[in-house]
């Protein structure tokens, strides 16, 4: 694996997870109590023993370039590193990024130094654990000038993805974006091929691209330099690279989620806590997934009543009932409180205890979740300070709304109560 490079691809402005993308790159938004999107395929790719590894982004990339500095840093006796490289105006190209495969463009330049043979290209905002290896080595044994990364998919989802067909050898000969009716029956194939069962191939006879590619150096360089005006990988760069090349298809048949709207980010953290089995686990000592270090204390509980939860360090928890919920980390809840359904992302400093009383005297409001208050089926961001005896339940069942002003939005009918919110005490949402 010293001879691939992988570049992971940060995302445009994220705009289906604002507010969440507010005052952060998509790859810097947190997932699962304590690590960040980014951390998932980082970590595939350490696991998978690649190590050189550039993260492309251009929007709110502060926190993300924090993140990354703080947590990857490889020693000195080996060519590793994890970089962030941010869109910038040059000479040549004055314009931010126009796309994935633009990005990717405009730095080829640094690319080229290195001395490797293939190119790993990765999204920043999906959940799913993969060994890059199998994939790379099923890219040289086809003799593939790109292999892309597919799962198997039944009628009912399919038309919500872009679809390929695939010829007996594996060979990508056609695609279809987001096909319907008989668009969607054409692209039909017998996904044994790829290495299903029969029984799995009738159920799931269509494939989709994950947004996983990897390339030849000499044809990434070549589809780039030749196709200026081609800005996107997976809608104009590979169907127009399938019929002058040899793409195959890599079938990945295991859990993955692209988390790139509210809905599906909460939905994917909230399985997380699901028992006996989650459809991800966090808990792979084979194949862990890294994150900053940040020796917090461990977490204090004072008679709560917790069921199927995911709880992070250093939090305080008083006197409380949570169920199906995942806590960040230094979360504080004060007694009476009810969260239920809930993503709280927790916070990123303490607030000293003379602080805290000095705030409850002055009618100001701490960190944290206040007394007696409720919570259901909502997220709830960093830092947030939410007062006593408020109810975030989403009363009249509403499905969209921006109340920025107020601290919060409404997506798919999850509440979002911003980073840095303050909530006043009594208030229902």
């Amino acid at each position: 694996m010293k001879k691939v490079l992988s570049i992971i691809l940060g995302g445009g402005a994220g705009t289906r997870l604002y507010p969440l993308t507010k005052l952060r790159a998509k790859p810097a938004v947190p997932v699962a109590g304590k690590y960040r999107l980014i951390d998932i395929p980082v970590s595939n790719c350490i696991n998978s023993e690649i190590f050189k590894i550039y993260v492309l982004t251009q929007f709110n990339s502060a926190s993300l370039n924090r993140h990354i500095a703080r947590t990857y840093n490889f020693t000195g006796f080996s060519e590793g590193f994890v970089e962030v490289l941010a869109a910038q105006q040059t000479p040549e190209n004055p314009n931010w990024f126009q796309g994935t495969a633009d990005a990717v463009r405009q730095y080829l330049w640094l690319m080229e130094e290195w001395d490797v043979e293939e190119y790993l290209i990765l999204s920043g905002d999906h959940l799913y654990r993969m060994d890059y290896r199998q994939f790379i080595q099923r890219h040289r044994e086809t003799g593939a000038d790109i292999t892309l990364s597919v799962i198997p998919i039944d009628e009912r989802r399919a038309s919500d993805f872009g679809l390929m067909k695939i010829d007996d050898s594996g060979r990508v000969i056609d695609f279809s974006e987001k096909p319907k009716g008989e668009a969607l029956t054409k692209m039909r194939v017998d996904t044994s091929v790829l290495g299903l069962s029969k029984e799995q191939a009738q159920q799931q006879p269509y494939i989709a691209s994950m947004g996983i590619y990897v390339f030849k150096k000499e044809v990434l360089f070549k589809l780039l330099r030749e196709g200026i005006e081609r800005t996107d990988f997976g809608k104009e760069i590979i169907p127009d690279a399938s019929k002058d090349y040899n793409v195959q298809a890599y079938l990945f048949d295991d859990y993955w989620e692209d988390i790139g709207t509210i809905e599906a980010f909460y939905h994917a953290n909230l399985a997380l806590t699901q028992q006996p089995q989650p459809p991800f686990s966090f808990y792979d000592e084979k194949a862990p997934i890294y994150t900053r270090a940040r020796y917090l204390p461990p977490t204090k509980l004072l008679e709560c009543h917790i069921t199927e939860s995911i709880i992070g360090e250093g939090c305080i928890l008083k006197n409380c009932r949570i169920q199906h919920s995942v806590l960040g980390v230094r979360s504080r809840i004060e007694s009476g409180c009810i969260i239920e359904e809930s993503l709280l992302m927790g916070a990123d400093f303490y607030q000293a205890s003379v602080e805290r009383q000095c705030s409850l005297v002055e009618n100001d409001i701490p960190v944290g979740i206040g007394t007696d208050t409720t919570i259901r089926g909502a997220i709830i961001d960093k830092n947030a300070r939410i007062g006593h005896d408020v109810k975030i339940i989403n009363k009249d069942n509403v499905q969209e709304a921006e109340r920025e002003s107020q601290g919060f939005y409404i997506r798919s009918g999850i509440v979002v109560v911003l980073k840095n919110a303050v909530i006043p005490d009594g208030t229902i949402i």
